[in-house]
């Protein structure tokens, strides 16, 4: 019994010179351990690779898509409850130097608005579309930055300009 009395005792010294050793010195037992919870937590962690990945509604439809395009360019595809495709946010491929869009789609999965960075060095543009057909097109010239509109009759003929493109 005494021997067990004294291990207590020990056991409760020991123990409370290494806590207020820990509470004197936290950030060496923060250091000390945080490689260890970054790896645990990095093994815990789920991951998901896959050439495309679906968001399915309640009744099973499509909803959104992220996918590689044909051409080498990832991108998040949304549709309507009828399937259509309305709303695509991307990147071009490779070949068109992988700049950023975005397009809005009418009903029939035309492009009717076009937001995209173009050229050298990077200008935004803006196309607005009417069944298929370009109607208007603001931006920066990539040549100068110098703002630009550019409007198309129905036929597809220049309509009126400033700026130049």
């Amino acid at each position: 019994m005494r021997n067990s009395y004294l291990v207590g005792v020990f056991s409760g010294f020991v123990g409370g010179l290494m806590g207020a050793y820990v509470l004197g010195h936290p950030e060496q037992l923060i250091n000390t351990w945080a490689p260890l919870a970054a790896a645990a937590a990095a093994t815990q962690q789920d991951v998901v690779s896959a050439g495309r990945i679906r968001l399915l509604d309640a009744s099973g439809r499509t909803r959104a898509e992220l996918a590689m395009s044909p051409d080498g360019g990832p991108g998040m595809f949304f549709y309507d409850t009828k399937g259509k495709n309305r709303l695509v946010l991307g990147l071009y491929s490779p070949a068109e130097s992988e700049y950023p869009f975005v397009v809005l789609n009418d009903t029939q999965q035309q492009a009717a608005g076009i937001f995209r960075l173009y050229g050298g060095r990077e200008t935004p543009v803006v196309v607005l579309k009417n069944k298929g057909q370009d109607r208007s097109i603001y931006g920066l010239n990539p040549g100068s930055t110098e703002p630009f509109l550019v409007n198309y009759s129905g036929d597809g003929k220049k309509t009126s300009a400033f700026g130049s493109y």
